[in-house]
């Protein structure tokens, strides 16, 4: 028998080292920046506690990779809401996730 593990860990996502940094400036350029710009610092303080607490880079990589994708999805929900769809039934992704807030 092999003491080889019979699975393949998965990588965690690792944004570029710019990122945050980028990805601020891409939400201060936004329509919606006033009020994403100020959460975005608020969850990036947090995470960067936690980091700071867990020795652990995730808190830091979710963070980034929640707003990376807030930002990319926003042409959909605008159009979405455009359309007058009805969302009253929506599930909260981070509740559905099981995140800690």
């Amino acid at each position: 028998m092999s003491a080889q593990p019979d699975h393949t860990p998965t990588t965690p996502y690792a944004p570029a080292p710019g990122a945050p940094a980028e990805l601020l400036a891409q939400l201060r350029a936004d329509r919606r920046g006033e009020g994403w710009v100020p959460a975005f610092e608020r969850e990036w303080a947090a995470a960067l506690e936690e980091s700071r607490r867990t020795f652990s880079l995730a808190p830091l990589y979710e963070v980034v990779q929640d707003w990376q994708g807030r930002l990319a999805h926003a042409p959909a929900v605008d159009a979405f809401a455009a359309a007058g769809y009805d969302d009253s039934d929506a599930i909260d992704m981070a509740e559905l996730r099981g995140r800690r807030r």
